[in-house]
């Protein structure tokens, strides 16, 4: 099939390219990025005028939940949920039943992900068998077989010799290690961010200062091993210094940031919604700031999602007993359009940055630009389209969402996977 995206505004910070034209596409390759394409009546015509067409949003931090939690959600909803909000490739976490701990069980998710993704599925492998911090994960095994990084995310290493090792290991096959930087001996038992509002619901909290002890022990150790360390969804103040500090030292230190934590603040719980019940957890309106800054100033270098979908019957229960997580991979470009791009914060062409083409680098996978050859991963984006968000309406199983009744405005209206159109005007095509 022959597809041609026109008249688009052509966003491709890669190839520094800022320009309207058009995107020609056949056999699920590149054929041309920017001069007008020559009339074909074979092929099919997206007239993209007044619309971003971005290289592929890639989201490297999502649950999956399959194998067996599927009624949380499972490969195929869930890759549904990633088209529909423009997501051409996800990394999915470890954190399964089986755990993906060993080579068998992520073959399994690849093999599941071939017949039912509907778009391209990385996966992420442990770094602690059963994610319990005691024995090594089949790192080696796992590399070999396609993991793009380890990670026990959801759960925190907590012996510091355990994850020198395994940042040691992680880097002898060039992986990175992702770090859900929380410290449980501070952390365990909290709900939600510990400060003023925490005191006034009498909730007990979860400090941003375990945060920050986490993520400077992992920075120390990432010096030690020379390991590539990820820190995953940052959300403090003290740990955005932290990684600010690490990066202009020269370590190999990233991270990244969700698009909830951008948006939220811990007012929103005064309500005591589990919708917002998420860790870490979204803190005050100073620490929101901070990561606008580090956003700005690179210190962050992707934004992504940390979709963790729950049942309704999980998540439709008193505030404490609920599990920690919401479905984000809908909502999430369309937040940060809302909040950073119109408010005049932040360029389409960072934001391409942070969506697609850094989250490409760091995973170590095709993507991220728009060039003659590359795969035909595509991005349409109506900054001006505004829509009601509702969990009913989405296709994630998930129906609890903190951005329910919100009105946002941008949102993907294209989504093409190697040439293949599988999300258009809001309905995804498979």
């Amino acid at each position: 099939m022959k597809l041609i995206i026109k008249n688009g505004t052509i966003i491709n910070p890669a190839m520094h390219q800022h320009e309207t034209g058009d995107v020609v596409i056949k056999n699920g390759r590149i054929l041309s990025v920017g001069p007008a394409a020559e009339d074909d009546p074979a092929a099919v015509v997206y007239d993209a005028k007044g619309c971003f067409v971005l290289p592929g949003l890639i989201d490297m931090h999502v649950h999956l939940r399959e194998p067996g939690q599927e009624a949380k959600e499972d490969i195929h909803t869930g890759t549904q949920a990633a088209a529909s909000g423009g997501v051409t490739r996800v990394a999915t976490m470890a954190n399964t039943a089986p755990v993906i701990d060993n080579a068998a069980v992520l073959r399994d998710v690849q093999e599941r992900a071939e017949r039912q993704g509907v778009v391209k599925v990385s996966i992420i492998g442990s770094v602690s068998k059963n994610l319990e911090g005691k024995q090594l994960s089949e790192m080696g095994d796992m590399a070999a077989a396609g993991a793009v990084a380890f990670s026990d995310d959801g759960h925190y290493v907590e012996s510091a010799n355990f994850m020198r090792r395994a940042m040691e290991y992680a880097h002898m096959f060039g992986k990175m290690v992702i770090d859900h930087a929380e410290d449980t001996t501070m952390c365990a038992g909290g709900y939600m961010n510990e400060g003023k509002v925490s005191y006034r619901l009498g909730v007990t909290g979860r400090p941003a200062a375990g945060e920050d002890l986490a993520v400077a022990r992992d920075i120390i150790l990432a010096k030690l091993t020379g390991c590539h360390m990820h820190v995953a969804h940052l959300s403090s103040k003290g740990a955005v210094e932290l990684v600010r500090r690490a990066k202009a030292d020269g370590l190999p230190v990233t991270t990244e940031v969700t698009a909830q934590h951008l948006f939220f603040t811990d007012e929103c719980l005064r309500g005591y919604d589990t919708a917002f019940k998420m860790a870490p957890p979204i803190r005050t309106e100073e620490d929101r700031q901070a990561l606008i800054e580090g956003v700005l100033d690179g210190t962050i270098d992707a934004i992504i999602t940390d979709h963790a979908p729950h049942t309704n019957e999980e998540k439709d229960v008193p505030f404490c007993c609920a599990p920690n997580g919401i479905a984000g991979l809908e909502t999430s470009l369309s937040a940060v359009l809302t909040e950073l791009y119109h408010k005049g914060k932040i360029t389409i062409d960072r934001i391409a940055e942070l969506m697609s083409v850094n989250p490409a680098r760091l995973l170590g996978v095709e993507g991220g630009v728009l060039k003659e050859g590359a795969p035909a991963d595509v991005t349409v984006v109506d900054p001006e389209k505004e829509w009601t968000v509702h969990g009913k309406d989405l296709y994630t199983k998930a129906l609890f969402t903190p951005f329910e009744g919100i009105t946002l405005k941008g949102r993907a209206v294209l989504t093409v996977v190697d040439g293949e159109i599988v999300m258009k005007e809001g309905q995804v095509l498979k």
